[in-house]
């Protein structure tokens, strides 16, 4: 009778080391691909947006705004969408050639308007999918507070880290 070997332990073979450069870009690897997803859910919405109500996502949104505060003038509609002054100029403007708006000079102050929807306008609403101001806004308003402040002090030292002009954070996403 053969005496039996004791069975050899195999062991497994070692992982191969990851090193801290590598573990550093396969992270950036997967924020990319994080700011990709939400780029593209953007672009998604404001498709559907363009698709269902026949207008950009930020005249949408400056649309909705005007409807909400009947009489508001350039400058708070400006305020309330975060952009600049010229840049709720041209969306009322662009607003106002498809009729969607009207805009009154103020009878007590002639160099200040007063912006009003049209029946045409508040047909586009209607048609509208939400959320109005875009997905990307009702995202945040969405975040805890922690998140947000969290979310706003990493975007502010990316934004360092790119040398990005801050005066684009005044152009609305979904502008043409």
């Amino acid at each position: 009778m053969m005496a039996r070997m004791p069975a050899r332990k195999s062991t497994p073979p070692a992982a191969p080391r990851v090193t801290a450069a590598a573990r550093h870009a396969e992270s950036a690897a997967r924020v990319l691909r994080q700011f990709r997803i939400v780029f593209n859910a953007v672009k998604s919405h404001f498709r559907a947006v363009e698709k269902k109500a026949g207008v950009a996502g930020a005249q949408l949104w400056a649309l909705s705004v005007i409807r909400d505060a009947p009489g508001l003038g350039m400058n708070e509609l400006a305020a309330a969408m975060d952009v600049h002054q010229s840049t709720a100029s041209n969306l009322v403007r662009a607003l106002a050639a498809q009729e969607l708006v009207v805009v009154r000079k103020d009878a007590a102050d002639r160099r200040t308007v007063q912006l009003r929807v049209l029946p045409a306008g508040i047909r586009v609403l209607r048609r509208a999918p939400a959320p109005l101001a875009g997905v990307l806004p009702a995202a945040l308003a969405d975040l805890d507070p922690r998140t947000l402040a969290r979310l706003e002090r990493d975007l502010a030292s990316l934004i360092a880290t790119l040398d990005a002009d801050e005066d684009a954070g005044s152009i609305p996403l979904g502008q043409p």
